[in-house]
């Protein structure tokens, strides 16, 4: 009993009791939020290189990319939830585990990679 509301909570009724495309569909939701998520914390990196706002919440945000730069370095340049989600299809589009358009997809680690390091560039000439 204990143990299945453990697994309730962790999210394990999810791959329990969902068909593949529900799995899929699920990832792809998750991703698309972490996604935002890390646009968002890299545009804080730009905003508070272009203001001057350096603050406690600028230097977690840097922490936080380099924790993500981290992570692909160890997937080989693969997000884990697209190595997860590809357990549940087969297509070619670099959009298949997330909702984005494709081209963001495909280019999306070259375009947020280069508006990171200008930001990190602008916070670094602000602190120095």
């Amino acid at each position: 009993m204990v143990a299945r509301k453990w697994q309730a909570c962790a999210g394990y009724t999810l791959n329990l009791y969902m068909n593949d495309t529900g799995k899929l569909r699920a990832i792809k939701i998750a991703h698309t939020l972490i996604w935002a998520f890390f646009v968002a914390v890299i545009f804080y990196v730009v905003y508070s290189g272009i203001t001057g706002d350096v603050n406690v919440f600028t230097w977690i945000s840097i922490a936080l990319v380099f924790l993500e730069g981290i992570v692909l370095l160890l997937f080989r340049m693969f997000c884990p939830l697209t190595l997860w989600a590809r357990k549940y299809s087969d297509s070619e589009k670099d959009n298949f585990d997330i909702y984005l358009p494709n081209w963001l997809a495909r280019y999306n680690k070259q375009i947020f990679t280069i508006i990171f390091i200008l930001g990190l560039i602008l916070v670094l000439i602000r602190v120095l």
